[in-house]
């Protein structure tokens, strides 16, 4: 298998961190493809009409692309605990989980494209405004359920946990640990694992 990712990338972690707990890492060909919305690496537009990281090509040349299809179909492929839990409330908070997760990095990305590609003539405070009005809603749900989460590990928890470490990587002077201390101490039981540190985004 192929994977063409960004090691900055937060949705490229949740795969990684995937592969390594279910020992499939071995498996996948890494392929650095960096990319932006106004700047499409020509590998991965290949690879993905929509040209974003993370895109997957399986063994048999079918290519899967947005990271929750890619762990859904990789979970299929071990033998070890499931990451999707098959049926009940165990699956349907799992991928609730792994939507908030998703939803923060969403409004965190889109914030920090506002602030960091777009022309500064032509920035809008407004909609950075919006977007963190979600970043700090998804963060303070966060908050209110890291104590039940434990030390699961499942793509809920790993959702949440890549999130919270894009926090760490591109908002860390907002002080949403301080605001969010329960979420952080969550975060940092995951944090302590190997594929956690394993993909720590580089500086």
């Amino acid at each position: 298998m192929k994977l063409y990712y960004s090691p900055t990338s937060p949705y490229v972690r949740k795969v990684t961190v995937l592969a390594l707990e279910t020992g499939l890492d071995a498996k996948i060909e890494r392929l650095v493809s960096p990319t932006t919305p106004i700047d499409q690496n020509p590998d991965v537009a290949k690879a993905n009409p929509v040209a974003k990281v993370p895109t997957l090509v399986t063994a048999d040349g079918l290519h899967l692309f947005d990271s929750r299809v890619i762990c859904e179909y990789l979970d299929t492929l071990h033998d070890k605990p499931k990451f999707f839990p098959a049926s009940g409330p165990e699956r349907w908070n799992a991928l609730r989980q792994q939507a908030l997760g998703d939803g923060l990095l969403d409004a965190a990305l889109l914030a920090r494209y506002e602030g960091f590609l777009r022309p500064e003539d032509k920035r809008w405070s407004d909609w950075s405004d919006g977007q963190m009005k979600k970043v700090h809603g998804a963060l303070a749900e966060i908050d209110a359920i890291a104590n039940g989460l434990g030390d699961r590990v499942d793509i809920g928890t790993v959702t949440l946990a890549c999130a919270l470490g894009y926090m760490d990587f591109r908002y860390a002077g907002i002080g949403w640990r301080q605001k969010y201390a329960k979420a952080a101490s969550f975060a940092d039981r995951l944090f302590a694992r190997p594929s956690f540190k394993a993909t720590i985004p580089p500086a």
